[in-house]
Formats: C-alpha cells, sequence, structure tokens
C-alpha cells in the first residue's frame, strides 16, 4: 500500500477502475493550441490512467460554458467533467454562476479543501479563486482556476486522488453508480 498521509492511502489490492473525463478550458484568449491548462489536466489524467474523452475551449460566457457542459453530461461516454479557467472575481470570471444552477448536489468540502491547499500555494491569493464542484445526472463536474499552478494542485492534490478506485478510506469512483439512486 502506497501511503499519502496518515489516513488516506492507496490499497495496490484493489483494481483501478479508469474513468472517462472531459476537459473545458474557459477563456477568452486561449485556444487549443495556447491551452496550457487544459493540456496539463488532459495530460495529467492520461498519465494516471484515465480516458481523456472530449476536450475544449469556450469563451467565457455563461451560456457557452452551460451548453458545453450540458451536451457532456448527457454524453453516456463521459464520467467526470473538469474545467479550467472563469473561477475568479472579474466581470468575465462566470464559470460558477453557469455550473452552479445545473448542480444537483453541490461538494462544498471539494472548495474547502482546495482553499486549505491552495493557501499552501499561494497564500491569501487563494481568496480570488471560487474553485466549485458539483454532481449533475451522475456526473461528477470540477471548476478549477485557469493557471497552470492551479490545476496541478487541483489534479495532483484532490482529484487525482478522488478518481483513484483504490483511494482508501474512500473515493468519488466507488460512489459513482449509486449517483443517480432515488
Amino acid at each position: 500500500m502506497t501511503e499519502l498521509s496518515q489516513t488516506c492511502r492507496i490499497d495496490e489490492t484493489l483494481p483501478f477502475k479508469p474513468v472517462r473525463i472531459a476537459v473545458l478550458t474557459v477563456s477568452d484568449t486561449r485556444d487549443e493550441e495556447t491551452d496550457t491548462s487544459g493540456a496539463l489536466l488532459a495530460d495529467r489524467a492520461k498519465r494516471d490512467g484515465h480516458v481523456v474523452a472530449a476536450r475544449a475551449v469556450v469563451r467565457d460566457d455563461a451560456g457557452a460554458i452551460r451548453a458545453q457542459v450540458n451536451d457532456w453530461i448527457a454524453d453516456p461516454q463521459i464520467d467526470v467533467i473538469i474545467s479550467t479557467g472563469g473561477t475568479g472575481l472579474t466581470g468575465r470570471d462566470v464559470t460558477p454562476e453557469a455550473l452552479k444552477p445545473i448542480f444537483e448536489k453541490e461538494i462544498e468540502g471539494f472548495a474547502v479543501v482546495w482553499h486549505m491547499l491552495s493557501y499552501q500555494s499561494v497564500g491569501l491569493s487563494t481568496l480570488q479563486s471560487r474553485a466549485c464542484a458539483g454532481v449533475t445526472r451522475g456526473k461528477f463536474i470540477f471548476a478549477l482556476p485557469g493557471s497552470n499552478g492551479a490545476c496541478k494542485d487541483g489534479w495532483e492534490k484532490i482529484i487525482r486522488w478522488q478518481l483513484d478506485s483504490r483511494h482508501m478510506p474512500c473515493n468519488l469512483v466507488e460512489i459513482m453508480p449509486r449517483l443517480t439512486e432515488r
């Protein structure tokens, strides 16, 4: 077993179950060629054994963000959506406004843990992030800030472990089949 901390670990005796991830970059200035944050997330997801099922870049527009995410929510070949960008405080930053109305359940703990870890990297500047996560129709949705450092921290310190079916004492993969229960 690989130790992560005193309370979390990877149980190497359990099977790894890859998930299918869609990566969305929200930006008015980046395109597919200059999208380093989306590329970082896609590369890390592949490196860690997952499938990158889709990737897109949309402008900082709540309607455009929501439309792309809704398309992916409806796609049975996608399990998880990770967005990067648009989580700041400026007038153009509208990713949380686009996503929160479609969350059936918000994962409040993600924002709490995000800020704890982000504080270690950027100090009080973490206050400018509105990173969030939720669940909709059986899909996990994570919204990370647009910087490479934020994407690296979000993947390496939180999402990576929760999308590893061997992570103990629990992980998000193990509850995926039950997300749509009534």
